[in-house]
């Protein structure tokens, strides 16, 4: 209720807050942060070493991922090689000084030479893992004890994950996925079910380390990494590929993606399908949810961004990247602006995507138009750091290219709605006693 009296504070003093010269240098501010923030800074890269034999394919970084906990940052760099590197070096490694700036020196690159440096005792240590086939997807999970197995028929595990443990699954072309403890560099367990390529991985966010796969055998399959792996079910609906799977930050609903302009969300505590979203017009690749589990973004071939109501299934957005918006024809064929990655922002606020147009672009979701552009050659996949201060995107050549997030102060408003949403379906805030608008912007109907 705190929440809702400053929302309505807010609505009903916004237009009497300002006088009118102290709204006009507010204006002034905002239009020179925006200025200061228009341009996507480059801060690094991670490049990939170069193989010791000639091979046209297999070099591609399909997927790249941050910690939970911020500890570590691992990428596909080809070759069946999977690298996590502490992300607190990256961030060291990548700082800008001035003098360099001065002098005119480029943004910090970190090799595979001469990265080791001195390890300090107790901190993430850099490893380099051969996954004995190409890596298609990653993934980082934690453990929380309190969340029991789903098995609970079977009182002896061979597993005991502790509150410390830090799990990386990998899904490779062979179709099977390797778990292994990301601190150490240890291979934990070897699932093997699937008949085509993983094409990605993602744990449950409540610590359950509940994992879902996504295959080109055109299914997902729920593996239960607390019962020694047990797979727990298969999820069938899709006629073609799976290209990618997020859950809700709750973990109650599972969003998959994937050819034949597939969007479907699923119950995760019935495994049942929920609902299927229809409006792409190519195959969709890439989904993630916000923040707050309210809004739903998905990337597709038809050159679009779709960010989505969830709960209802309707849209609330579309971001373009090419204009005038392409014919539906256009867009289902093989165009030049095929959107690989999205991923949204820990701000709630800002959405990145790659395309095939050699550019990255930052959204907020405020403005149908980019924030921020950088370019990038060849992108593959994006993603954001825990503290959503930094953007990694991986290419072809299994390097990994790092960005700053546009910066800008979020709304009291917008942190109201952020806590809302969390606890609230927008069922239940068409329920709320409160005016119309207040309604409309919780459900993000103002978009």
């Amino acid at each position: 209720m705190l929440l809702i009296h400053v929302l309505k504070c807010h609505f009903s003093r916004v237009p009497f807050l300002f006088q009118k010269g102290k709204r006009s240098y507010i204006r002034i501010i905002i239009s020179e942060n925006f200025v200061e923030y228009c341009k996507a800074k480059f801060i690094g890269e991670l490049l990939a070493p170069v193989a010791p034999f000639d091979q046209k394919s297999g070099r591609e970084t399909w997927t790249v991922a941050f910690a939970p906990d911020g500890s570590y940052f691992a990428w596909s760099q080809g070759h069946r090689i999977v690298r996590l590197v502490p992300w607190s070096k990256c961030i060291t490694n990548f700082s800008m000084r001035k003098e360099e700036r001065i002098n005119g020196a480029g943004p910090r690159r970190l090799s595979r030479q001469g990265s080791e440096g001195t390890l300090v005792p107790g901190e993430p240590r850099e490893h380099t893992i051969d996954c004995g086939d190409i890596v298609w997807g990653l993934a980082f999970g934690s453990s929380v004890p309190e969340k029991q197995s789903r098995c609970v028929n079977i009182e002896w595990h061979r597993f005991k994950f502790g509150q410390d443990q830090l799990l990386l699954a990998t899904g490779l072309n062979n179709g099977r996925i390797k778990i292994w403890d990301a601190y150490t560099g240890k291979l934990l367990l070897n699932l093997m079910d699937h008949t085509d390529i993983v094409r990605d991985l993602t744990f449950a966010p409540d610590g359950s380390l509940v994992l879902v796969s996504a295959s080109r055998d055109k299914t997902l399959r729920v593996w239960d990494l607390k019962d020694d792996g047990n797979m727990v079910k298969v999820l069938r609906g899709h006629q073609n590929w799976v290209y990618c799977s997020a859950f809700s930050p709750d973990s109650s609903v599972l969003c998959s993606v994937g050819a034949g302009k597939a969007v479907f969300l699923w119950n995760m505590d019935k495994y049942t399908m929920i609902r299927k979203l229809e409006g792409h017009h190519n195959d969709v690749v890439s989904c993630e949810f916000s923040p707050d589990g309210a809004l739903l973004a998905t990337a597709s071939y038809d050159t679009r961004i779709i960010v989505w109501d969830p709960h209802t299934g309707s849209v609330l957005l579309e971001l373009g990247h090419l204009f005038p918006p392409p014919t539906p024809i256009f867009a289902g064929g093989a165009n030049d602006r095929w959107v690989r990655s999205v991923a949204f922002c820990h701000d709630g606020q800002h959405i990145a995507s790659i395309t095939d147009d050699r550019l990255v672009r930052f959204w907020s979701i405020d403005e149908k138009s980019p924030q921020a552009i950088a370019s990038l050659t060849n992108g593959l996949c994006c993603a954001f750091s825990t503290d959503g201060s930094v953007l990694a995107a991986g290419s072809r050549d299994g390097s990994v290219h790092f960005w700053s997030c546009p910066r800008s102060v979020a709304s009291l408003q917008h942190l109201c709605r952020m806590a809302l949403r969390r606890v609230l379906t927008t069922q239940q805030v068409y329920t709320l006693s409160i005016p119309q608008c207040m309604q409309d912007f919780l459900a993000y109907r103002s978009l």
